[in-house]
This record gives structure tokens, sequence and C-alpha cells, in this order.
């Protein structure tokens, strides 16, 4: 028998549609926002998961995905983010095999299906939530989820490759919340209150949110909401009265009669066994952030770091009403804190809980008990999935984040659909003219969505789109002179991080890359002072150590460089790149052995670190140590057999211990990888004097002089060669 309709349902503007067409609708609505960041990049923090990250790379242990948190640190870690997602690293991990490496299609490709398949699944939720279990509200359904599948704040869920987490997270919330309704349409058939089995897969995938990402752990507190409302039917106003004011405590025994608490009691176990393992799992104890991250949490006045904290639950809201301002970073600077009660940003909390406070009553105390459910579940739909990212149980470690508001703007779209209808039963003279706003907040939608994906697409246009939302953020400016730096434009890099730097003097990555941008280019001593700064205010900063050590070196400042290399090996003890400038300086200052000793502990951390081993080569081969030489640069070809460098180095050597054939061999070799050196064609060309073999002296001297005309030496080997074969010439005439 067909569930009847819920009585404003028929009011919603929209055409009366089969289920199936309204899924196609909805996916396909939901394919067209995003459609467009299918072919894009990997961006911004995509780096540190995903090209970085070595538990995606077949050689890596499948096991070290449980042991490690999302960006590949292990948990037990000082500098772990404990973020401990391992089933969406495993989703990354089987879009690397199956692209056969580090290829941003497939991975764009998975996470637009899913945002498509969790629109759908919407349609589901929201019958459920604003039908109940015997009554169908397909209009208001259908149009709940096409306004969730073209919400512009999910750009960065989708289009961003490491909101993965957010939309696996989604998808088995919804599955935990569909098979936790499941179990009493299932128990009904049996002539049971509900099945107890299907409350136990509810919580098994309730922990499968959980390893996708933390927040999949608040379906339980909306499974328990949908129990209280719609199973046990309860009017939560009267039965505080009745049970608080009159003392009426035999109105508790409703909630035995329906089995409420033999399910609150599985929720609360469930629930309290993945808290306490999902502790367990974070080692060391939380994540430790910065005030940069997170500077209301620092805030020393308990006042007004609450106010800080609602002004960004404001924020939170406006991103969902009107998601026009969005950015890919909302620290340093991008929301600027209330110091003071005076400050007219105060009225902004104010507005958003006068306004959730009218919900809110009208949740309680309308007449209407479908009203009362309805409103009251949007808001916990609304609310509950935002509580992590709340501040209000742990700090967290950013301002706003988009990609937390993907589950909670469901809620939000509840509560528009249940507005929608309300509005269209009232004015029925003006529905033409509302079918009209809602047509073109749809399109709207979906055009912004457009839009901001497209913009997700690379760095450059991601970096930039920010410029205009947040000016006054240093971390909108670093990255994009990072991405100016790595695209060759010094210049223009030099700008963005000098004014990354006056945003926040003590921005010691944006001070450690200007530094380095300046050495490049010389400018040394103002590169010493930035990354002497840098150090000052970081002292455990390893990298701007190695930096200053480079500049101090290029100063003349050896014990200085040697002092700031030793600090950085201090602070991040296997540091090859930091052995390997250390062997440097150490060649430098002609301490040969110190200098061996520093690149032979370079390639122990990094054995395919082919600088270091180079330089060992040259170094013992400079010193007239053939023997030991060769058999580093052979130890060296064994890690590294493609490495044209090495193998130059290695034929000069056997070269010198007259090994011809041997050498030969070597630089041919280097010759098919790297035909173009004109070093290694005058070096055989040496060579080949030397063994006797002249017209292939020439052919060589003649290939390295085309490629580099002003090779003084070799022009000079080449005449000798020349007056050499002249004669030759003369003697047999």
């Amino acid at each position: 028998m067909a569930l009847p309709e819920v009585h404003w349902d028929r009011h919603i503007l929209l055409p009366g549609t089969s289920p199936c067409y309204s899924r196609i609708v909805v996916g396909l609505a939901a394919l067209l926002c995003f459609i467009n960041s299918y072919d894009g990049e990997f961006v911004f923090d995509d780096s540190e998961a995903i090209i970085n990250n070595k538990d995606l790379k077949p050689e890596t242990p499948l096991n070290n995905i449980w042991g490690n948190d999302f960006w590949g640190t292990n948990l037990s870690s000082n500098t772990s983010h404990k973020s401990y997602r391992p089933l969406t690293v495993l989703t990354f991990r089987l879009n690397y095999l199956l692209a056969g490496g580090l290829h941003p299609v497939g991975f764009h490709v998975l996470n637009i299906a899913l945002h498509s398949v969790i629109s759908v699944l919407m349609i589901d939720v929201f019958a459920i939530l604003m039908g109940g279990m015997v009554s169908q509200a397909p209009k208001s359904s259908f149009l709940a989820a096409l306004l969730f599948a073209v919400h512009p704040v999910h750009t960065e869920s989708v289009a961003g490759i490491v909101g993965r987490a957010d939309l696996l997270c989604a998808l088995f919330f919804q599955l935990s919340f569909l098979t936790y309704c499941r179990a009493f349409q299932r128990g009904n058939h049996k002539g049971e209150i509900f099945s107890v089995r299907w409350v136990v897969i509810s919580l098994m995938l309730c922990a499968v949110a959980m390893l996708c990402k933390e927040q999949g752990i608040t379906v339980l507190g909306v499974n328990a909401a949908v129990d209280v409302l719609l199973i046990c039917n309860i009017n939560i106003l009267e039965f505080g009265k009745r049970v608080v004011l009159k003392g009426r405590l035999a109105e508790v025994t409703v909630f035995f009669r329906r089995g409420f608490l033999t399910r609150a009691a599985l929720l609360t176990l469930g629930g309290g066994l993945l808290l306490y393992t999902r502790w367990r799992i974070m080692g060391t104890g939380p994540p430790a952030f910065t005030e940069v991250d997170n500077p209301a949490s620092f805030q020393e006045n308990v006042f007004l770091r609450a106010i800080n904290y609602h002004y960004y639950y404001f924020l939170n809201t406006w991103l969902l009403l009107c998601p026009w301002w969005l950015c890919f970073d909302w620290s340093m600077g991008c929301v600027p804190l209330i110091e003071s009660a005076l400050d007219w940003r105060v009225m902004w909390p104010v507005l958003l809980w006068g306004g959730l406070g009218s919900l809110t009553m009208q949740a309680l105390c309308s007449a209407d008990g479908h009203r009362r459910r309805v409103l009251t579940l949007g808001l916990v739909l609304l609310v509950v999935p935002f509580l992590p990212a709340s501040n209000l149980f742990f700090r967290v470690g950013f301002v706003i984040a988009e990609r937390v508001l993907y589950l909670s703007t469901a809620g939000y779209c509840l509560i528009v659909t249940y507005g929608v209808g309300m509005v269209s039963s009232l004015r029925r003279k003006r529905q033409k003219l509302l079918r009209l706003a809602l047509l073109a907040l749809l399109c709207v939608n979906m055009a912004r969505c457009a839009f901001r994906s497209h913009q997700w697409r690379s760095e450059q246009s991601l970096f930039t789109s920010a410029l205009s939302v947040c000016p006054f953020n240093a971390k909108v400016h670093y990255n994009v002179g990072k991405n100016l730096a790595d695209r060759g434009n010094q210049s223009a890099a030099i700008r963005y991080y000098r004014e990354a730097v006056r945003l926040h003097p003590k921005y010691v990555h944006a001070m450690n890359n200007l530094g380095n941008i300046l050495k490049e280019r010389n400018e040394l001593l103002e590169a010493e002072e930035l990354l002497s700064k840098a150090v000052h205010v970081q002292p455990d900063f390893a990298a701007a150590w190695m930096n200053l050590g480079i500049v101090q070196n290029s100063l003349k400042k050896f014990d200085d460089a040697e002092q700031s290399y030793w600090n950085a090996i201090k602070f991040r003890r296997k540091y090859p790149d930091c052995y390997y400038n250390l062997g440097r300086l150490y060649a430098d200052l002609n301490r040969h052995l110190d200098a061996l000793n520093a690149w032979r502990n370079a390639t122990m951390l990094k054995p395919d670190h082919s600088l270091a081993w180079n330089n060992m080569v040259i170094l013992l081969d400079n010193t007239g140590n053939l023997a030991q030489a060769e058999m580093v640069g052979k130890e060296a070809l064994k890690l590294l057999p493609k490495d044209h460098t090495i193998m130059f180095s290695l034929a000069n050597v056997l070269g010198k211990q007259q090994k011809y054939k041997e050498s030969e061999s070597f630089f041919l070799n280097s010759l098919k990888i790297n035909p173009n050196a004109a070093s290694c064609h005058g070096n055989l060309a040496v060579l080949y004097h030397r063994w006797g073999k002249l017209d292939f002296a020439k052919k060589h001297y003649e290939l390295s002089l085309e490629l580099d005309p002003n090779a003084a030496g070799t022009r000079e080997n080449y005449s000798m060669l020349r007056r050499k074969l002249d004669q030759q010439r003369k003697t047999a005439v």
C-alpha cells in the first residue's frame, strides 16, 4: 500500500516526478556543477596528502596506512596531525595503482562521482526526515537533494582531492542513517519493535565513516534524534514539562515500551567504544596547533574567546546562506580577532543566535507536530555534524574550513525546503514568482559551482582567487608567491613573499622562501638577515637553519655555517640534504675526510642522493684515491643505474686508471641518457686521444665544441689532435 504524502509537500514548486527521474536529475545536476574540475591539477593540501605521501606508493607496505595519519606521518610522532583516515588513504592508493602513478584525472573523477552518489542518496535521507516512517515527501526530498547537490560550499570537498575524506565520510554517514531507519521497517515485519542486527550494522557503518574522517561519529547523534522524534514520537517540550515540572515520571515508560533504552544503550556503548579506540590510536595525545592556525583558541580572555568562536559560527552560517566569498584558507588575518566587546562585529553572533533561537522556538513550541519534527531534525542535521569543528570539545587547526560544512549543508537545505513549502502554501497567488526565484537560485548556485570548481583546477587560479576575498591573509600571499617561484617568476614571487612577511612579521616559512630566492639572486646579506630572523622566531626550524648555513658558507662565514648545519641536524636528525651541504662546506675547507663522512651519511639516509654519491667520487678522484673512487662509483650505480652524472665521473676515474674499454662503456652509456652533454663528449674525446683512437677523438671533440664553442680546454686539446693528425699525414706522404 502506498504511503500518504505530507500535506504541504504538494505546495513545493516542482512538478511531480517519479523517484527514478528525481534521482537522475539530482545526479546530473551534481555532475554538471563540478565536471569541469575533472582534469584539474593536484592543488594546495594535495601536495602533502597525495604527492608527498609514501603510503600511496605500491612499494610501501599496505599495513603502514593503519599506523600513519592522513598525511603519511606516523601517529606516534609529535609532528603528526593525528587525523586518522586510513580508508580515505586506501582509496588514494587505489587511484594511484589504477592510473599507474600520480595522474590527477582519476582522483578528480572519483570525487565527482562520489558527490553525485551522495546527492542522490540525500533524496532517501530527506524523505525520512520530512515524511517520517509513515508518510512520503517526494517533491520536498527532491528539492532538498537538488539544493544540496548544487551548493557552492561543496566545491572544496569535490574539486579538492583532499576533500575525498569528507565525501567518503558523508557516504557512510548516510548509509549508517538509512540502515538505522531500516531496523524499524524490518523489525515490524517480524513482529518485533526493531531489528538489533540492523542497529549493529548501522554502528559498523558509523565506524567505517570514522575511518574516512573523524566527523563520522556524529551520525550517532542524528540517529538518536530521529529515534526520539520519529520512532518514539516524543514532543520534547511537552515531555520536559511533564517529567521535570510536573513530576510525572511515569511518562518515561514510553521509552521502555518502544525499546528506545535498548537502542540508546547500543548507541552509547558503540559510540563510547569508537571514541575510546580513536583516542588510543592518537598515541601521544591530541595534535599541537599554533596560534597561527586558530588564533581565537589562544585568546586568554574567556569571554572574548567565546565571542570569537560565535563569530566563526556566524561566518560558517553565512557561507551556507550566501556562498559567494569562498577561500581555500581563512587563517592568518583573513578573519581578524574581536578584541573588544565594543567591536561592531559582535552584532553578528547576536543576530545568528536570534535566528537560531527563533527556529528553535518554532521547533519546540509549534502546535503542528510535523513542523516540530522537521525543524528539529533540520537543526540537528545542521548543528551535530559541525560539532567536531566547533572548538567546544578540543582545539581545531583552522579558523574556517568550507569542507567541514559538507554534511551540515544537508540540515540547511532541509530547513530551506520546509520554508519554501510553507511560503508556497500561504502565498498561492505568487507561486509563479516564487517558482522563478527558486529556479534563479538553483541556476546561480550551479553557475557559482562551475566557476569556483574551475578556480580549483590549478594552484595559480586558486591562490589568485583568494586575493580579493582575503587580501590581509598572509598565507594567501605566501601561496601566490610560492606558485610564482615554482613557475620561475622570482621577481613577482619576491613581492608576494614580502607582503606576506609584512602582514605577518613572524611568518617563518615566508622568510625562509624569500631568503632562498635572495640567496639565488646573490643578495646574500638580506637573505642572511631574513633566515636569522626565521630561526630566532622558530628555533627548531631545521630547513631555515640549513639555508642559513648555505648563505653563511657563500659569505665565507665558515664557522657560523658549520654551526647552522649542525643546528639543522639537531632538530631534524634524518636530514640528508643538510649532510650533503655540510659535506660541501668541509670540501671547501679541504677537510676531505669530514666531507666524505658527511656525504656518506647523506647516502645512508637517502640512498638515491645522486649529488652526494657523485661528490664522493669526484673528491676521491681529485685526491688520487682512484681505486676507492671506482668502488664508490660502482656502488652508487647499483642504486642509481641510470644516473648519467655518476657514469660520467666513474668513466673519468677509469680513464685515469687506463681502463679504457670500461671507461668508454660508461661514457657512451652516459651519452645515451644525455646526448647533449658537451663535457661528456669532450672527456670521451680525451680518452680516445690517449687510447690512440684519433678519428673517434676528432669526432667527439667536434661534437663537444658544437655544443659548447667556448670550452677553452676542449678547443686546445682539439688543436693538439689536429696538429698530430697533420703530422701523421705528412709522415705518411
